[in-house]
């Protein structure tokens, strides 16, 4: 989709309210998902005539909770998921993650090379669950999928 698409998210925030103090690797891949969502993506919830959208993601009771705003902050939609689906898939990517940034402080170049692509390996994983999910809900595509659900983890963080 083109920048000029109404079919696109303008401004994203998360509800985090109950995270936890992030590491500064989490916080960067944070950052970078948003940056990189804002300057690209393809978010068509399902019957809308068109945004852009302002995208607020949070957990509560168990449910992950897209709530989709016009730009002017009016209501849109929200949409929610079930977290039971994911559970499995960010539990395996916060350990792969975590050995992976552990590797890259001191482990031969193989092994960190091997944790990357695991690691890239469930982030598909998890994103493609995402968007089978949100199948007839919101329609989107693989990269705004794979962003998505980066934020989904840092929403996962909680005390």
């Amino acid at each position: 989709m083109s920048e000029a698409s109404p079919f696109r998210i303008v401004a994203v925030e998360l509800d985090e309210k109950t995270v936890v103090r992030r590491t500064r690797e989490i916080e960067q891949e944070r950052e970078i998902a948003i940056y990189d969502l804002l300057e690209g993506n393809d978010f068509q919830p399902d019957g809308s005539e068109g945004g852009p959208y302002k995208l607020v993601l949070s957990i509560s009771e168990s449910r992950l909770v897209f709530d989709v705003r016009l730009e002017d902050e009016s209501a849109h939609r929200k949409v929610m998921l079930s977290l039971t689906p994911f559970r499995r898939v960010v539990k395996d990517y916060f350990v792969i993650c975590e050995k992976y940034f552990g590797a890259i402080r001191n482990a031969p170049l193989s092994q960190i090379e091997a944790l990357d692509m695991a690691r890239r390996a469930i982030h598909n994983e998890g994103s493609g669950l995402l968007k089978d999910r949100l199948k007839g809900k919101i329609e989107v595509d693989r990269d705004t999928a794979r962003r998505l659900f980066t934020l989904i983890c840092v929403l996962h963080l909680k005390g």
